[in-house]
């Protein structure tokens, strides 16, 4: 069958569909053929003995031989054990017998793909329409769930998808030639895909529409044969009409022409049917909310336009696929992409896209710069199919935004990018190239290598060699390994009438050369450029083959070369230091098999000879590791360059010692000529340190001499400190690694010992340089010196390396911290150390080197870790330019200590807090920028807890604890009755409040309140603001009994005697547990059960009983005596109880009345709200004890019972017990209880000890928290 390969792989592609609820029958307004409608069916003895019939022919089918012959349609294609081939021709069999019942089963298929657990019956399919179908279908869906089979992640459901996918294409082809045109089946099936396509269920939509699109590509197969067939039809008919009268068929004639007038009435009614579809589902659903039904919709329409590009292929389809580039989700904008990729890498459909291509091109080179790297790669691939139709419709504009992506971090992106790069300017050949050498400075390479060059210089915003060569790799590798046709253009002169290369195109060419030989030997992408997924670093046989060749190659070719090359630009550093870097890469066993070694004799002497003429480091550096890598014990040319490396070192440091000898002469003035000479020398020995060992030189006492000379004369230049301290830290170094290797002996310990602090002296003397280059150097190798000589160098079994254990005392720790304030933490403009922004940057690069070496040392407790509040407290400030630094400071910090680190946040909020203090004043306003500054750096550090409240629980509750403590630290400014000095500080601390388990917020209020006064819990003045908000704060979403200030919720619980028996035992905990040895601050977190009850005040009453009952004595087991007791004075005389109570009621209801004016706008607000809800509650509380009134009201001894609630709003009790639950349970705005000195005092120091286990986490000054 034509087409037939393309529709099987069709057939396992995935789809996206999704259904509808609107009415299904209405095919007439869909362009649909009219149905026959469902009034000529068989009668029921038809239908039975059709149904007998089926029945009969499934049990002796295939379903029969694999036991399924129970199953559902749905439940054989979801099994997919039988072929689909021969579920559809059972099916057809079926339906040739009694089409209404197959009709249903296959009703019922579409139905349960749905994932819908009802079915259609045999009467709804007589009698009601498909609208009423479907809305009957939709009440019996399960909504609980919405998971349905296409939405199910799992190998079986997509499998299932693929097999719904393929049972929909094989039945349209296995009834093409006849079923599809009865008027029947096809009619009921589109009318019911239509309606369920326009469902309000998702599982609905998306199922029928994924039926409706691949039901619409096999109409599209259909079609297609059908217009070919018509295609042959008339040939043949022309043919045979062509011929002449006696030779021509007038009935064969007759035949082709009534076949042809089939196949036009066939490809009609096909047309129809796809009609119905396209403007019934897809016009619909390609705009669908679910980025998974419009996937759908433009994979399949991207199909059938390739597929049959005579009828589809227009703009009238294309524009669908145009309008959804535009779409929110990656993966649709991706499909649309892939869609045309199909169509645009056919020639013969360039042509017909044309208008298309002009009006969505823009949008596709736009789309290069997606924010989806997956839709980032196809765009940039389909417009290198562009390229390849013709060169005219990009512009240079087009090009350029693809070319600068060959510089991208994301490597797909970047091959994309480098293969449209290669196709634009690598891919055309002219004529005269045919007759150019293959090798050499005239050959074809050699030209693409000037192109590769030019492109590269022209690319001025990016200097990465790497990242070029890298792009280039998969497409133009063969070019980028043409050494020789590069090595011909830096070596052999230019012939007549060439032009040569310029020093730029030099520099370039070499430093792509080099880029290109570490490719090949490394084989794998530069750093800093990600690939999307994991990297291979695996390899079979034949990539290492090909790599060892390539090695070899390398090495045959640049052994020769390469001290030709050097000895030519020995003067320049940029090709020099490219060029030493060659051996690195180089078979160093092909020198002696190879019989090349006078050339490395020659390499040899160009390297002294660049060493004698350079001084700039990256030049003696690269000589360095070019010797280390010659300088291999497993090759036989280790001898040979051993012997070369150390007459060079020996000749150096002797010059060295000469001249340190003379410069360090007193009474002379050394010049600069002497300076340099000292610097020059110094500079090589360093390099050369850096990887080779020098100790038997015994460099430290002579740079010693030269540091200590200049800490007294303080006269050396600058670049000489540096270089002295650098080489000192490496001397260090080398002999902690000779040391370490575990036979050393006790005098060599000593000594690295005696080296090390007094090498640690000299940096920080240094710290105090002039000079901010000797400083910052002094600076990072002092941390450096601090880290590597920690507790950790015992690590590993290194007992015998703890001599050297240096840890820095607390001076130190001071000085270092402070450098960093003063170097680091400063603003650009304060920074005059460059006035460009390339300057400026590269300042800012030393800045976060000297922040990342301070933060080491808090990272690995080198430090005091609260030393780090400092730096926490800039999070915010510095946050563009150190902000990753400080945040990955403090995630490390979590991870060794969590409740030091939170002590630590909480201690840099407290330097903040009292910055502002000192710059504000006690009587700032919280509105200001200072302080909302330090309440958006608390949220930032309650967001660095994460959502794990388990993990963090007891550091969370230690960071209140102390930010409680230091709330309430200072006494009042104002004196007695004043809010404490940093109460505002409560305010902050709220931000923490949601990090904290609903019951450990009841015990950290509970400790809160162990700070606070009878009195502070009655302020609501505007100062007092922040204890409430906090208090608020620690009570949202407590238990029920929990009272929130500002809602003036009051606990309804009872105060029964039991209860105040067990509360008053509780009270005296605090004094028993001050013996407490618990060593765990969980240990507090986890006893909210024995946890006290410390009075919390409730909201006042609306309603005040002016009588008051005679006062009840305490009974002596009930020896209670609430914490704000009344005293003998107001016990004895009820009647000034009354008055004093009739007294605040009228003040309350006057303060209701008249909100205080000193309120700012929120706090009238929330004081209001808190009004309106306290009011609402107390008046149903007054209800519900008026309703058991009967109950509560008792006389004698027995006046409340165990289980009742107090009733605080009739009726007044007067026993001494009930006015201190009162008093407890009141909210009193007006109204003073006077108590005595001697008991105030008492139960202020009841109130300073904390349930915190104080032996873990308290200190004695903690203990006595000053109460102002």
């Amino acid at each position: 069958m034509i087409a037939a390969q393309e529709l099987q792989a069709d057939f396992h592609q995935e789809g996206h569909f999704q259904f509808s609820d609107t009415d299904l029958e209405d095919p007439e307004s869909r362009n649909a053929k009219p149905t026959k409608g469902k009034k000529g069916k068989k009668n029921p003895k038809e239908k039975t003995k059709g149904s007998e019939g089926r029945g009969q022919g499934r049990v002796n089918g295939h379903h029969q031989e694999n036991g399924m012959e129970n199953l559902s349609l749905f439940e054989i294609v979801k099994i997919g054990r039988s072929a689909t081939q021969s579920v559809v021709d059972d099916w057809i069999e079926a339906y040739k017998t009694d089409r209404d019942t197959a009709l249903l089963e296959l009703i019922n298929f579409f139905i349960h793909c749905s994932g819908c657990k009802g079915a259609v019956s045999s009467e709804m399919f007589r009698h009601l329409q498909n609208s009423e179908i479907i809305r009957k279908m939709t009440e019996e869906f399960d909504e609980d769930s919405g998971d349905y089979p296409l939405a199910m992640a799992g190998p079986m459901w997509k499998k299932f998808k693929q097999s719904l996918c393929e049972f929909i294409m094989v039945l349209v082809r296995q009834c093409q030639y006849s079923i599809i045109y009865d008027e029947y089946m096809m009619d009921t099936i589109i009318s019911l895909l239509t309606g369920l396509s326009d469902s309000q269920v998702r599982a609905f939509r998306h199922t029928s529409t994924l039926a409706a699109m691949k039901l619409m590509t096999a109409l599209v197969n259909v079609a297609l044969n059908l217009s070919i067939n018509m295609d042959n039809t008339q040939r043949q008919y022309e043919t045979e009409r062509n011929k002449s009268i006696g030779k021509r068929a007038n009935d064969r004639l007759e035949l082709l022409l009534q076949k042809r007038k089939e196949l036009q009435e066939n490809q009609d009614e096909i047309e129809n049917m796809m009609n119905a579809i396209f403007k019934g589902v897809f016009i619909h659903r390609y705009r669908d909310v679910i980025a998974e039904i419009r996937v759908v919709c433009i994979e399949e329409i991207g199909m059938w336009m390739k597929m049959y590009s005579d009828a589809f292929l227009n703009d009238s389809y294309l524009k669908y696929v145009g309008w959804t580039m535009y779409d929110k989700q990656g993966e649709v904008r991706l499909k649309c992409l892939t869609a045309l990729q199909g169509l645009y890498y056919s020639r013969e459909l360039n042509a017909r896209l044309e208008l298309f291509t002009s009006r969505f091109k823009d949008r596709i080179v736009s789309m290069t710069l997606d924010k989806e790297y997956d839709v980032a790669v196809q765009a940039i691939k389909l417009l290198t199919l562009v390229l390849q139709t013709s060169d005219e419709v990009l512009t240079a504009e087009d090009c350029e935004s693809v070319y600068h992506l060959v510089y991208s971090a994301h490597r797909p992106v970047a091959v994309a990018a480098g293969e449209f790069l290669y196709k634009k300017l690598f891919s055309h050949h002219g004529s005269e190239d045919e007759g150019r050498p293959r090798r050499g400075r005239q050959c074809l390479n050699a030209n693409l290598i000037r192109t590769t060059v030019l492109f590269f210089l022209e690319s001025e915003l990016h200097e990465h060699g790497a990242y070029l060569v890298d792009s280039l790799w998969d497409c133009a590798s063969e070019l980028l390994k043409d050494w020789e046709s590069m090595i011909s253009l830096l070596l052999d002169e230019p012939y007549p009438g060439e032009e040569a290369l310029t020093d730029a195109q030099e520099v370039a060419l070499v430093e792509i050369m080099l880029c290109a030989v570490r490719q090949t030997c490394e084989c794998h992408p530069p750093i800093g450029r990600g690939t999307g997924r994991r990297v291979r670093l695996i390899y079979n046989s034949k990539e290492k083959k090909t790599q060892l060749d390539d090695r070899t190659k390398i090495t045959e070719t640049f052994a020769v070369a390469l001290p030709l090359l050097l000895a030519k630009y020995s003067v320049d550093p940029e090709k020099v230091t490219n060029l030493l870097q060659f051996p690195q890469y180089f078979d160093l066993e092909i020198y002696t098999t190879g019989r090349l070694e006078k050339h490395l004799d020659a390499l040899l002497r160009q390297i002294r000879d660049v060493v004698e003429k350079h001084t700039e480091t990256d030049v003696l550096e690269a000589c360095s590791v070019t010797f280390h890598a010659l300088c291999n014990e497993e090759f036989t040319i280790y001898n040979r360059v051993d012997i070369v490396r150390s007459q060079m070192l020996d000749e150096q440091i002797d010059k060295f010692n000469r001249l340190l000898e003379d410069f360090l002469q007193e009474g002379e003035e050394p010049d600069e000529d002497d300076a340099y000479q000292v610097l020059s020398t110094l500079k090589r020995i360093t390099a050369f340190h850096n990887a080779h060992d020098l100790t038997k030189w015994d460099l430290f006492t002579s740079n010693y001499k030269l540091l200590n000379s200049g800490l007294q004369n303080g006269d050396m230049p600058e670049q000489i400190v540096v270089h002295a301290l650098q080489c000192t830290h490496y001397v260090i170094l080398w002999h902690l690694a000779k040391v370490s290797e575990g036979n050393a002996s006790k005098d060599d310990l000593l000594l690295l010992r005696r080296q090390v602090r007094a090498f640690c002296l000299i940096c920080q003397s240094y710290l105090n340089s002039i000079s901010t280059a000797v400083k910052e150097q002094a600076f990072t190798i002092l941390c450096d010196a601090l880290l590597i000589f920690s507790y950790q160098i015992v690590s590993s079994g290194r007992d015998a390396l703890e001599p050297l254990v240096y840890s820095p005392d607390a001076s130190l720790q001071n000085e270092v911290l402070n450098f960093i304030l003063d170097h680091v933490f400063v603003d650009q403009d304060e920074d005059g150390s460059a006035d460009d922004e390339a300057g400026k940057i590269e300042a800012l690069h030393r800045r976060r080197n000297l922040l990342a070496a301070f933060c080491k040392l808090i990272i690995y407790n080198v430090v005091e870790m609260k030393i780090g509040a400092d730096v926490f407290k800039q999070y915010m400030r510095y946050y563009n330019d150190y902000g990753d630094i400080i945040k990955e400071t403090m995630s490390k910090a979590r991870q060794i200590d969590k409740i030091q680190c939170a002590k630590t946040l909480i201690l840099s909020l407290q330097q903040l807090f009292n910055e502002m203090l000192s710059d504000l004043g006690c009587n700032f306003d919280r509105s200001a920028s200072a302080f909302c500054g330090i309440k958006e750096l608390a949220r930032r550090f309650s967001l660095t807890f994460g959502l794990d409240q388990l993990k963090t629980r007891e550091a969370i509750a230690m960071l209140h604890k102390d930010g409680i403590e230091f709330a309430f630290k200072e006494p009042s400014p104002q004196g007695e009755g004043g809010p404490p000095l940093n109460l505002a500080f409560l305010d902050i601390l709220c931000e923490f409040s949601s990090k904290l388990l609903r019951q450990d917020k009841k015990t950290v209020h509970l400790y809160l309140e162990r700070f606070m006064t009878f009195q502070m819990a009655l302020q609501r003045d505007d100062c007092w603001l922040p204890l409430i908000s906090y208090r608020n704060s620690l009570q949202t979403g407590a238990d029920d009994d929990t009272l929130s200030v500002i809602s003036g919720m009051s606990r309804s619980s009872a105060r029964s005697r039991k209860s105040r028996s067990t509360t008053a035992s509780k009270r005296k905990l605090p004094e028993e547990e001050s013996s407490c040895s618990s060593s765990d601050v969980s240990a507090w977190v986890g006893r909210l059960q024995v946890a006290p009850h410390t009075p919390m005040m409730m909201s006042s009453p609306h309603i005040v009983s002016t009588v008051l009952r005679e006062p009840k004595k305490p009974r002596p087991e009930q020896g209670y005596m609430g914490v704000y007791s009344m005293n003998n004075e107001t016990q004895q005389h009820p009647l000034q109880q009354q008055q004093a109570l009739q007294q605040q009621a009228l003040q309350q209801q006057q303060a209701l009345q008249q909100p205080q004016q000193h309120m700012d706008y929120n706090s009238q607000v929330a004081w209001m709200m808190a009004q309106k809800q306290q009011q609402d509650r107390a008046n149903l509380h007054y209800g519900k004890m008026r309703g058991h009134i009967q109950h509560t009201i008792r006389r004698g001894s027995g006046l409340m019972e165990d289980d009742e609630e107090p009733i605080v709003e009739d009726v007044m009790m007067s026993s001494e017990e009930r006015l201190d639950d009162l008093n407890e349970g009141m909210d009193f705005d007006t109204m003073d209880i006077d108590l005595p000195p001697s008991k105030n005092r008492r139960e202020r120091s009841e109130l300073k000890p904390d349930y915190f286990d104080p032996s873990s986490i308290m200190d004695d000054s903690v203990l006595n928290v000053s109460m102002f």
